[in-house]
């Protein structure tokens, strides 16, 4: 190239030869998004883009989210070109074992990557989490002549996020609250999977967006004017999401390829690669980028100028607002308060104390009004069900009414609300939570199973956790999903039997930072149960020893939730008439099996082999708890219709039933 200008096509036919020589390389991937998007990435990311290749963790940076994840040598180009921490080598590994550049990104892998994507729609919903939190977070702590929180997040999507059912919850959403600097580039390319997408996407994409209070703009995604100029359009409107509709051709610059489906799911192939080239006129070797276009793309030195730009900003808030600034560096670190522990501490005695009967969502709610004052970082809300959910507490205030709140109501939008939500713990600066019927988990789970993958602190409540619920019947009634949330790893499952442990369950939830936690309560209440210190202490490893006998045990009947209560009688009448029993509660499986083996030969011991299991939920879970010699009492049907305490009593779980059990496993 020596001293020949570098166009802006030879910067995007960079992407392009990146992009097809990895995919190539893997003999596996999707070339065709990266080269048809590769002049739009071009033009956000050299014009627009405000970012630091040598700290990606730079808070104030602009959020970059591919949606369409399956493109990922986009992405993956874009961050070497830049200069981040991703050789050429990394490139060359392209979708290998313990590579930093997986087949889809993977949040944690990839210096750059903000969110896990490739589940299709969900990087779209978390970024309207990110931009949620952007505006929240500059809210509360930007004054006038500091704007400290300032930035934009960008969406890449393609057809297939749009065709999603959660890209229209999410997107419904972030019209309604007008969030302005969320701007979303469509890549219009008509190309699916399975071809041409008019047979089965025929949507009036403009006329969706327009309706959901969007700003809807489009350009040649080719034509890098057209395309800066939709750019700042969109970021000239501070009151409405902006989505910039771009006609593209998917697989530019393959001459027997470009604009059809061969593109999607596959390598080019060595000779189309090699046609391509010419094409493009890209002489190069595979890999090799001249050193020319490399300076152009290189962001290194304006990416540290916009952060020490911002650090001195920092420094003369610091000055004048010292308390709002100790504060924000405390969120932007995940930091809990100094006081929280010995304060949360002191509210779980305070519920000992109490005799109250009381339905866990209650006692969640309970849990939020002595938390969350002193947590400023707590923001959530519920799927249309804070008065089910009990998610507002005293300190609530809508975002939609105050842009400093702390309160969201998402609607009837279960699945766009959990993908939110981990958009905005990965922003930063929050701890989130979502609540639903335990039931209506089932239209989240794909999000729930992200956060998971992603290790972000999401507290998911969920209430109505049985049969128990009652009349509203077998639609509403959880069966299988207490399993499907504990065999998810990274996931923490707790269902607490009372106050007690309701509030160690929301301590620990809001201290675990390496993943989401779904907190599962009861809507019928339950009884207060009475504890030592040393059982009260014991609670948060997940299950204690809540009943003894003296001596070994002769059976041990483990419980959980609202079956605890009933488990308690059964053990005392089995004491009454001389059997040894120990009663376990079992609040949290996961983090029981995280103890030492010394504590979990303590409450199990293993020569104890007559065991019971009791729990309204799917009874193939307990087995490895209480072996084949053992019982489970549950439930492997869909429930019925009828006042709850009915119910319970239909299918078996009362106190009479139990010591029936208990005596045929003895």
């Amino acid at each position: 190239m020596g001293d020949q200008a570098v166009s802006r096509r030879d910067c995007a036919n960079a992407i392009r030869a990146l992009s097809m020589d990895a995919v190539q390389k893997a003999n596996s991937g999707h070339p065709g998004a990266p080269m048809g998007m590769a002049d739009i990435a071009e033009v956000l990311w050299r014009d627009f883009m405000v970012h630091n290749p040598g700290n990606p963790n730079w808070f104030n940076r602009d959020r970059f989210i591919l949606s369409n994840g399956h493109g990922s040598m986009l992405i993956y180009s874009l961050l070497h070109l830049t200069g981040y921490d991703l050789s050429i080598q990394d490139l060359q590994n392209f979708r290998q074992l313990n590579s930093k550049t997986p087949g889809h990104p993977e949040y944690g892998y990839t210096p750059g990557v903000e969110t896990t994507t490739g589940p299709l729609g969900q990087g779209l919903a978390n970024a309207v989490g990110m931009a949620l939190a952007e505006r929240t977070l500059a809210a509360q702590f930007n004054r006038e002549g500091h704007v400290i929180v300032d930035h934009f997040t960008y969406v890449f999507v393609g057809d297939g996020c749009l065709m999603e059912g959660i890209s229209h919850e999410a997107c419904s959403l972030a019209g309604t609250l007008g969030l302005g600097k969320l701007i979303v580039i469509y890549d219009d390319n008509g190309i699916s999977i399975d071809g041409e997408v008019d047979q089965w996407f025929s949507d009036n994409t403009s006329q969706r967006f327009d309706s959901y209070g969007w700003q809807v703009l489009s350009a040649d995604g080719h034509d890098h004017e057209e395309i800066g100029e939709a750019l700042v359009q969109a970021r000239s409107d501070s009151k409405r999401p902006s989505i910039i509709s771009c006609k593209t051709v998917i697989g530019l610059g393959a001459p027997n390829k470009e604009g059809t489906a061969a593109t999607h799911g596959a390598p080019l192939g060595v000779e189309e690669i090699a046609e391509t080239r010419k094409k493009l006129g890209w002489p190069y070797p595979e890999f090799v980028i001249p050193e020319p276009i490399k300076k152009a793309w290189d962001s290194t030195k304006r990416g540290f100028a916009a952060e020490s730009a911002w650090k001195e900003n920092l420094v003369a808030y610091e000055e004048e607002y010292p308390e709002l600034a100790m504060e924000l560096v405390r969120r932007i670190k995940g930091q809990l308060p100094g006081h929280f522990l010995k304060k949360a501490d002191q509210f779980i005695r305070e519920c000992q104390q109490s005799n109250d009967t009381m339905a866990t969502r209650k006692a969640s709610q309970n849990c939020l009004e002595a938390y969350a004052p002193l947590l400023p970082e707590v923001i959530g809300g519920s799927a249309d069900l804070a008065g089910s959910n009990l998610t507002l507490w005293s300190g609530s205030t809508p975002i939609s009414e105050k842009a400093d709140g702390n309160y969201i109501y998402y609607g009837v939008r279960e699945f766009g609300m959990t993908a939110i939500s981990s958009g905005i713990a990965l922003h930063g600066g929050f701890i989130p939570y979502s609540a639903t019927f335990l039931i209506f988990m089932e239209y989240a789970r794909n999000a729930a199973r992200m956060a998971a993958l992603m290790k972000q602190r999401s507290i998911l409540v969920y209430t109505h956790d049985s049969i128990g619920q009652g009349e509203d019947g077998p639609t509403h009634q959880p069966v299988e999903q207490l399993t499907a949330l504990r065999v998810t790893p990274n996931m923490s499952v707790w269902r607490p039997c009372d106050s007690v442990e309701t509030a160690v369950a929301w301590k620990a939830a809001i201290q675990r930072s390496e993943g989401p936690t779904a907190l599962v309560l009861s809507r019928q209440g339950l009884p207060h149960q009475d504890r030592t210190e040393s059982q009260l202490a014991d609670i948060s490893k997940g299950a204690y020893i809540l009943d003894d006998c003296k001596g070994e045990p002769d059976i041990i009947i483990i419980a959980t939730g609202s079956e605890v209560s009933i488990c308690r009688e059964a053990v005392k009448a089995l004491s009454q008439e001389e059997y040894s029993a120990r009663l376990v509660s079992m609040v949290s499986t996961d983090v029981f099996e995280s103890q030492d083996e010394d504590y979990i030969e303590s409450v199990l011991p293993s020569s104890v082999v007559s065991r019971v299991a009791v729990e309204a939920g799917a009874s193939d879970y307990w087995v490895k708890y209480v072996g084949l010699k053992g019982a489970v009492i549950g439930i492997d049907n869909f429930g019925e219709s009828a006042p709850g305490a009915i119910l319970m009593n239909h299918f078996g779980f009362t106190t009479e039933n139990v010591i029936r059990v208990a005596k045929s496993v003895l």
